[in-house]
C-alpha cells in the first residue's frame, strides 16, 4: 500500500563502507510488496515541478526490482531525504506507506530542509523516536546539495542514534522511471551528463561523468532514456536514438524512489554508522576555470 503526497521543489547525495545495527521498529514482520509504477507522462509546458508525481500509480509485484521483490522487511519507520538537484524532497516509509513531500522553490535546501521534515514528521504522527534510520541519496548531483543531504543525515542520525542508509540518486531515477532497462542522464552542468545504465533497477556498471558527445552507448535496443540532461544536451537524442524506444526528460531525484530502495537495505542490516557517511560527488571539480569558459565562449 502507498501513501502519496507531494507538494513543489529541491536536491541531494551519499556513500560508504561498514555496518552498524540499527533499530528496525517492532519485531512483527510484513512482506515488503512492491508495484512497478506506470512510466510518467511527460508535463506539459510550463507545469509546475510537483504535478506529475501527484499521479497515484497502480504496481506490479511481479515486475518489480527484484532487490525490492524478494526482501521481507519487519514493519518500521524511516526518513529519506533528496537534495541532489534543486528540486529536492523528503519522504517518511511509515510501514509500507509512503509519504512524500517537497522543499519550497526559490529557497535553499539548508534553509528549508530541517523545518520541512519536522512538519512532515508531524503530519505522519512520528518522532525521531519512532525511526528505524535515516536514508538520503547518495549522488553524484549537486555539489552543495550533496552536502547538504549528508550534513541532515548525519546530524539526525549522531543525536538520535540511527544508523544511515546511502542510495545512489541515479539508481533511485532507475526505480522511479518504472522502467526495465533504464539510461539514467542527469545534467552535471559544465558541459557534462553523469551517466549510468541499469537493468531492472540494478546499476550496469558505475556511474561516470561525460561529455554528451561521448556518451558510451549500450550494444541492444529497447531502452529507455530518462533525466534532465535530455533536454540540457540535444546531442543526446541523436546519439541514443538507434537505442532507445522511450523518452523521459522530464523525471528527475525524488525522495520516494530513495525510500522505496532504501527499506528494504535498512531491513537487511545494509546502513552505515552517521560518521562514515560521505556524498558521492563522480567528479572533483566545482566549475570551470576562467580560461576554460572563455574557451567555450562564456564570460570571465
Amino acid at each position: 500500500m502507498l501513501w502519496l503526497s507531494g507538494g513543489r521543489a529541491g536536491g541531494a547525495s551519499l556513500e560508504v563502507p561498514a555496518i552498524v545495527s540499527g533499530k528496525l521498529g517492532t519485531d512483527q514482520e510484513s512482506t515488503l510488496v512492491c508495484h512497478r509504477p506506470s512510466p510518467q507522462v511527460p508535463r506539459s509546458e510550463g507545469a509546475s515541478p510537483g504535478t506529475a508525481d501527484l499521479a497515484f500509480h497502480t504496481w506490479d509485484a511481479q515486475r518489480a526490482p527484484s532487490v525490492i521483490r524478494r526482501g521481507r522487511i519487519r514493519r518500521m519507520n524511516l526518513l529519506a531525504i533528496e537534495t541532489s538537484t534543486d528540486l529536492g524532497s523528503i519522504a517518511i516509509w511509515r510501514d509500507g506507506e509512503l509519504l512524500r513531500r517537497y522543499c519550497p522553490a526559490g529557497r535553499s535546501h539548508s534553509e528549508t530542509l530541517l523545518p520541512l521534515i519536522s512538519s512532515t514528521l508531524h503530519e505522519a504522527g512520528l518522532g525521531f523516536s519512532d525511526l528505524g534510520g535515516i536514508a538520503f541519496a547518495a549522488g553524484p548531483g549537486s555539489f552543495t546539495g550533496l552536502r547538504v543531504a549528508c550534513g541532515v543525515a548525519q546530524g539526525l542520525a549522531f543525536a538520535h542514534a540511527l544508523p544511515v542508509i546511502p542510495v545512489g540518486t541515479l539508481e533511485a531515477m532507475a526505480l522511479a522511471s518504472g522502467g526495465e532497462k533504464v539510461i539514467i542522464l542527469l545534467d552535471a552542468r559544465m558541459g557534462e551528463v553523469y551517466h549510468g545504465r541499469f537493468c531492472d533497477s540494478v546499476p550496469l556498471g558505475e556511474v561516470v561523468v561525460c561529455q554528451p558527445s561521448a556518451l558510451p552507448l549500450p550494444d541492444s535496443g529497447g531502452w529507455l532514456a530518462c533525466g534532465n540532461g535530455l533536454a540540457a544536451y540535444p546531442v543526446l537524442r541523436e546519439r541514443l536514438a538507434g537505442c532507445v524506444s522511450g523518452w523521459l526528460p522530464e523525471l528527475m531525484p525524488d525522495a520516494g524512489a530513495v525510500a522505496r530502495l532504501a527499506a528494504p537495505r535498512l531491513a537487511r542490516g545494509e546502513s552505515v554508522d552517521a560518521a562514515a557517511a560521505a556524498p558521492i560527488y563522480v567528479r572533483n571539480k566545482v566549475a570551470l576555470t576562467v580560461v576554460e569558459r572563455l574557451a567555450i565562449g562564456g564570460k570571465a
